[in-house]
């Protein structure tokens, strides 16, 4: 009679051992490519999306959107000057009414819509590795380098949301150059490192 084989080899361990590593790596990887694919989403539908609406309302119209009287321009000032005049797109629906009125879309959000308009386009639900807070989206003038410039001003973005932007924006994570910027170093004009991604949430600046 031959002894009954208790237990497992060295051989079989081991190929146990790579096959969960296996697993865990493609589970991982999985969630960085949902990560991707999410941040992917931030900025073709909300971000990018309202730097077409801007340029396809100055397009149609010869006026800057947000810059001027609320039944002109969706903006809050009596003159235009060719800068935006701070309206933030989650209490007011004067930008919104006007791109409806001269025939253009609303960006889409995950965050519904209000009043008049479905959806209103002002906020979205922004989900980092670490956090995750509700952006608002102002239309505002800040300085960049020295010059006022129109941008995107977001609110509550996590930080590796916000690197993802600044490097599909601007090819690099350097937040203190270039078109995407953290809001305490728009003004620099040199590379400068966002926070971890644990550290509070961040003002992000998008020049257009």
């Amino acid at each position: 009679m031959t002894k009954q084989r208790k237990g497992f080899t060295l051989v079989e361990l081991s190929i146990v051992l790579i096959i969960i590593g296996l697993i865990i790596g493609g589970v991982l990887k999985g969630t960085d490519l949902i990560n991707s694919a999410k941040q992917k989403k931030v900025y073709n539908t909300w971000v990018k999306g309202w730097q077409v609406a801007i340029n396809s309302y100055q397009d149609r119209t010869g006026q800057i959107l947000a810059d001027g009287p609320a039944t002109v321009n969706g903006g809050n000032t009596v003159t235009p000057n060719g800068l935006f005049d701070n309206i933030n797109l989650s209490t007011t629906l004067s930008v919104q009414n006007r791109l409806v009125a001269v025939g253009l879309d609303v960006p889409i959000t995950n965050t519904g819509g209000s009043a008049t308009v479905s959806p209103a386009g002002g906020s979205y639900s922004l989900e980092g590795k670490d956090r995750t807070g509700l952006s608002v989206m102002t239309l505002a003038a800040q300085n960049f380098s020295g010059a006022n410039r129109n941008v995107l001003q977001l609110t509550n973005v996590p930080n590796d949301v916000a690197m993802a932007l600044d490097t599909m924006i601007d090819g690099s994570a350097d937040a203190g150059i270039g078109n995407c910027r953290l809001s305490t170093a728009a003004t620099a004009g040199t590379p400068t490192a966002w926070p971890d991604s644990n550290a509070a949430l961040s003002t992000v600046y998008i020049a257009l």
